[in-house]
């Protein structure tokens, strides 16, 4: 295996690992679990089922709304080029068939990541008690959620820069901006927004209290941003250059 492929691959599975153990650590702290998950985190507290395999059912929600809106796209592409001439005709068939299998390919991702995060969840303890957190225990609540939050930008940067195959996660956000032309980041904070309301919702209805969003769900959304700016500024142009990524 040539060296750009092995480090392109590595640094992509470390991604995948670090983003699970982040978003793991996150739902320990008791302090709020990160927005793009706390659909499923709620769901499976609630109704007392496994997290990962919540967690796999709601990805595979977002992938096939991801195909939905995909075709969508491509059949409106498809009346642009098709006075324009056979050649990007073809291209654009051709780039649509590859837009079409890195979105079948979020699935098995998906369940291999989603046991990742069952894995972690078996392993980490619960970080709080039932009853009220004394200011040890809460301090040492906010530095694990700090170091989640951490290991969560970081693990989003590494697999999203290797430019594989994306987190369903990430990959909803970049069709739905694609759709409605705006950026990543607003789609990404709306996006966000719709999972808190969801999980709000669920939480009222179904268990007449809060479950999974709190101070760390309103942190994850500031703080993961911000470590993916900051972890790129450094190590961006290193990554790609060790692993023969191109613009």
């Amino acid at each position: 295996m040539r060296k750009p492929v092995f480090f392109r691959v590595l640094f992509y599975v470390i991604g995948l690992l670090v983003l699970a153990l982040g978003l793991t650590l996150n739902t320990k702290t008791g302090l709020g679990v990160s927005p793009i998950i706390s659909v499923a985190y709620s769901i499976s507290e609630i109704f007392d089922h496994n997290f990962g395999n919540m967690t796999l059912a709601l990805y595979s929600v977002f992938v096939v709304i991801e195909l939905v809106l995909h075709m969508i796209r491509s059949r409106k592409y498809r009346k642009e080029i098709k006075q324009v001439g056979e050649v990007l005709e073809h291209a654009g068939k051709t780039d649509q068939k590859l837009i079409f299998l890195m979105d079948i390919l979020q699935i098995p991702l998906s369940l291999v990541y989603t046991r990742f995060l069952n894995v972690f969840s078996a392993l980490i303890p619960e970080f709080y008690s039932d009853g009220k957190s004394g200011a040890g225990e809460m301090a040492e609540r906010v530095i694990i959620l700090i170091i989640a939050i951490i290991l969560t930008g970081i693990g989003a940067a590494m697999s999203l820069n290797m430019r594989i195959v994306p987190n369903p996660g990430d990959g909803i956000v970049q069709a739905i901006a694609d759709t409605i032309h705006k950026s990543v980041g607003f789609t990404k904070n709306c996006f966000d927004l719709t999972n808190i309301t969801i999980t709000l919702v669920l939480s009222f209805v179904f268990a007449g209290h809060l479950v999974g969003v709190g101070v760390g769900t309103i942190l994850a959304m500031i703080g993961v941003g911000r470590t993916i700016a900051v972890f790129n500024h450094f190590t961006y142009e290193r990554m790609k250059e060790m692993a023969g990524v191109e613009e």
